[in-house]
């Protein structure tokens, strides 16, 4: 299996935790907390700033010395509904107490102080179209680069229909050249929907030294560490995935694989 597919730990508790140190670089860290209801964790967020992400279900959440309350509202990741969240800066505690089942992710990169906590969405959030055809995707940013109030951290989720493709044409974004190309490494969390569904994720280099095709279940994560890295949703099978990036430089820009620059050129 490739080193780059990291298939959750079970089905309860913590299932993912991702880190620069394990996943062989600099910037983000992800971890995944599947609650029964009543149950709690707890963690610091040291010299990272976090969002934490109500995937599914609710949780009462306090964090940076405050209490939130309630967060969340969808089951399922599929309703589409935009997600509640949490911005905690470094330095900060949290905890969360599940009310109902639920996923709590866990999204960390470097944080340099000054921002305070806060909410984010559902309020602000809105699901949008992106791409044409076969390669229609829609979106919920949580935190891309026109909100200021992060250092490092760039989020969203994106929702896949059956038989189309996303993160496509292939783009990469792995040198620190801006504002040609921006250094960013990016995790994807997967979730398929019926759930015994697979997708289909592939990493590659232009030059061939990274060329990794993988078949995705539903609860793992990929790491892209660097190249281009479409993903593809067969027939039948609805894909979700939740991005976290980061880099040296809090801006997103890529350049389209060789041969896909026709596409994106047809299309803009």
């Amino acid at each position: 299996m490739s080193d780059l597919l990291r298939k959750p730990f079970g089905i309860h508790g913590e299932v993912h935790r991702i880190t620069p140190e394990s996943a062989g670089w600099r910037y983000v860290g992800f971890a995944l907390h599947r609650l029964r209801a009543g149950e709690r964790v707890a963690d610091v967020t040291g010299d990272r700033e976090v969002i934490l992400v109500m995937v599914e279900g609710k949780a009462n959440l306090t964090g940076a010395g405050q209490d939130w309350g309630e967060l969340g509202e969808r089951m399922s990741v599929f309703e589409k509904t935009p997600p509640h969240c949490l911005y905690l800066p470094n330095g900060s505690d949290w905890s969360a107490e599940a009310t109902t089942d639920c996923t709590i992710a866990v999204c960390s990169a470097p944080g340099k102080g000054g921002h305070a906590a806060r909410r984010i969405g559902p309020d602000g959030i809105t699901l949008t179209e992106r791409g044409k055809g076969t390669n229609t995707r829609y979106i919920n940013n949580i935190a891309m680069e026109n909100e200021d109030y992060c250092d490092s951290l760039l989020v969203t989720e994106v929702f896949t229909p059956a038989g189309h493709w996303s993160s496509f044409p292939s783009h990469r974004h792995d040198e620190d050249d801006f504002p040609r190309i921006t250094y960013l490494e990016e995790t994807y969390y997967h979730r398929l929907n019926p759930a015994s569904g697979f997708g289909v994720q592939r990493v590659y280099t232009d030059d061939g030294q990274l060329d990794e095709t993988m078949a995705v279940a539903d609860g793992d994560v990929v790491l892209v560490p660097r190249g281009h890295h479409p993903c593809g949703a067969p027939y039948g099978f609805e894909m979700y995935y939740l991005n976290v990036m980061a880099g040296p430089l809090r801006k997103w820009r890529f350049v389209a694989a060789p041969e896909v620059e026709w596409i994106m050129e047809r299309d803009s």
